[in-house]
């Protein structure tokens, strides 16, 4: 398990976590990206991409939902510009979406997780997820499950569709060309949402509990589950196992196949453009589409827009979830749900002026303008929670300490000065 790469002294921590995490805990093949001030401090791979095969500097995998903020960022570049008004009823843009009590929908209830719509109500057919006039279309005529804006639930599968549509009709180009165009190629990032073909070699196996990391012999193979399972899981997959009838059910049963054994890892999966789970890059891409943020927002957003990026739109209990979660407009907060009996770790801990997005099984990405610092882990072994996982948030606590942040109660890191 070799790592490779580059780490400035000061965050020699970040280092040594990383090589226990590939020695001790269990970690397959990972990259960790840490940029600070604009220069990059850590840049970190080990590990396997797949059974007897290096993880490179180059290789990339599939990050869940820290696609995001990826596509938060492209919502919130069209309104910084002028051209998105997030205050907005969504029926400006898509007036097809005003259909059964949703013409009150703001754009920003869309970004919060407010909008009501976690999940479809009806099954959709194999194969829907690739299929965006087909997923927009069933989304814009369904009934909310609530009021928009009356309270929140994680928009799991769903939130790519809605902004993304929004991304779509104000610019006049796909959710990834508007990506690729306006941020992936001007910033040089590895990083798609709706991957080419001529990078599919360079995409990561998933790996599980199950696997032999150090097998040269053991085939490509497609996920089973996710490694580690806790003893009792996430609130989430309990309501969704128990009550079929329940959103969080609905979120997982009524998603066209995307979800089934194997399939989010297929050629067809990655060429899709998912905006809410579909992205494929490695640490460096994340630290990186998050570097212009933790400058004041560079050529991407104003430096006003920046802070309300930042801001708090919605908080509490999470109606989806069933656990509290923390959400600006498109991106998660920090969040402590260590207290709580079953692992819900739907978020990562990090500062109060911080602001990203955590892919299931464990990656994340974020930015934290106060302490000029962008942030990326990545991995393809993937833990049972649905947030960061304990080898992501470890790297995240030696970042912060590297920084001279010390941890308050609730898991916040807070600078306490030289």
């Amino acid at each position: 398990m070799t790592v490779h790469g580059t780490c400035d002294p000061r965050f020699s921590q970040v280092a040594e976590e990383f090589e226990a995490n590939l020695a001790q805990h269990g970690e397959v093949g990972a990259s960790v990206c840490v940029i600070v001030g604009g220069e990059v401090a850590v840049d970190l791979w080990g590990g396997q991409a797949a059974p007897g095969v290096p993880w490179a500097d180059d290789t990339i995998g599939h990050v869940w939902s820290c696609t995001k903020g990826a596509t938060s960022l492209c919502a919130h570049m069209l309104a910084a510009r002028g051209d998105l008004d997030l205050d907005a009823p969504v029926i400006r843009y898509w007036p097809e979406y005003g259909a059964r009590g949703k013409g009150g929908t703001l754009v920003r209830h869309l970004l919060a997780h407010q909008a009501g719509l976690p999940a479809l109500r009806e099954p959709l057919p194999p194969g829907a997820f690739y299929d965006w006039k087909l997923m927009t279309g069933r989304l814009a005529e369904q009934e909310p499950f609530w009021e928009p804006g009356t309270r929140h639930g994680y928009h799991a599968l769903t939130f790519g569709y809605l902004v993304g549509e929004i991304v779509r009709r104000v610019s006049g180009r796909s959710l990834g060309t508007f990506f690729r165009e306006e941020v992936a190629e001007p910033l040089g990032l590895d990083f798609w949402i709706g991957l080419p073909e001529e990078r599919e070699d360079r995409v990561a196996d998933p790996a599980t509990s199950s696997r032999v990391a150090d097998s040269a012999t053991s085939s490509r193979v497609a996920p089973t589950i996710p490694a580690d399972p806790p003893e009792a899981p996430p609130s989430f997959y309990l309501k969704a196992f128990s009550d079929p009838s329940s959103m969080s059910a609905l979120v997982l049963a009524h998603e066209g196949g995307y979800m089934a054994l194997g399939e989010s890892d297929s050629r067809a999966a990655h060429a899709a453009e998912i905006g809410a789970v579909g992205a494929i890059t490695n640490a460096r891409g994340l630290a990186g589409m998050y570097r212009p943020l933790s400058l004041g927002g560079g050529d991407l957003v104003s430096r006003e827009h920046l802070a309300l990026m930042a801001q708090t739109a919605s908080a509490g209990t999470d109606a989806v979830l069933l656990a509290p979660t923390h959400f600006a407009l498109g991106f998660m907060k920090s969040v402590d749900n260590r207290h709580l009996p079953q692992p819900d770790s739907e978020g990562a801990l990090m500062s109060d002026t911080a602001f990203g997005h955590v892919g299931m099984g464990g990656s994340v990405g974020f930015c934290d303008p106060a302490a000029r610092l962008a942030f990326g882990y990545t991995m393809n072994k993937q833990f049972a929670g649905l947030g960061i996982n304990p080898r992501g948030q470890a790297l995240v606590d030696a970042t912060y300490r590297a920084l001279g942040y010390r941890q308050a109660y609730g898991g916040i890191w807070y600078a306490t000065g030289d």
